[in-house]
């Protein structure tokens, strides 16, 4: 209770804003990988190695943000609380790679507007998660950062009902087993990058009750 009137250590705020800034980033080239690639191998690549990129650099903010918990004395939130919400933003960012090394890797050479749909629902929701941590420094602003979470979890059931939906169309109509496996994976990780956003959002809400 009384280290909320002492002085802080560590950039905490700016570290998990930086992170977020980079989900996005991540989400949005992941989206443009997956657009162009019914046109262009060469610049989808370069697309995956900008994701690349980005995980590196969330990486990096990530071992930083451990290295300040570690050092120091007082923290503006329960350092639990602190290594839960920056290594829950780390998984998002993690699975958004994983997409886009699953695509290279299984040689996909078209993508489906189901994915495109699922890819967009995990760039709103890396969008939401964004702008909720950017509130975090003022519990002040707790009614507005729990109507972005709820944002976020309608969003998580959003890409649900799409995923359920675009299993049924694959499972009824892909006729290449190859195809079928290759595609049921990439639904189930881009459905997933939305459930780590929730993740994230079920952290927030709980350190807005928490300190609020």
């Amino acid at each position: 209770m009384f280290a909320r009137f002492m002085p802080q250590e560590g950039k905490y705020f700016e570290l998990f804003n930086s992170h977020a800034e980079q989900i996005v980033l991540g989400s949005e080239a992941l989206l443009t990988m997956l657009s162009v690639l019914n046109d262009s191998d060469e610049e989808a690549d370069k697309q995956r190695k900008i994701v690349d990129a980005l995980e590196n650099r969330a990486d990096d903010i990530t071992h930083e943000t451990m290295r300040q918990l570690h050092k120091s004395f007082i923290t503006p939130l329960d350092r639990e609380e602190i290594h839960h919400l920056i290594t829950s933003l780390d998984d998002i960012l993690d699975l958004i790679q994983d997409v886009a090394h699953t695509v290279s890797l299984y040689n996909v050479r078209h993508m489906t507007p189901e994915a495109i749909r699922l890819s967009e629902l995990s760039r709103d929701c890396c969008i939401q998660v964004r702008a909720a941590v950017a509130l975090l420094p003022s519990m002040d602003n707790g009614p507005e950062i729990l109507k972005i979470c709820f944002e976020i979890d309608q969003l998580e059931s959003a890409a649900d009902r799409e995923m359920r939906g675009a299993m049924s169309t694959l499972f009824r109509e892909e006729p290449d087993v190859r195809e079928l496996i290759k595609f049921k994976a990439i639904y189930e990780l881009l459905e997933t990058v939305t459930d780590r956003c929730e993740d994230v959002a079920n952290i927030i809400e709980g350190i807005v009750l928490e300190n609020s």
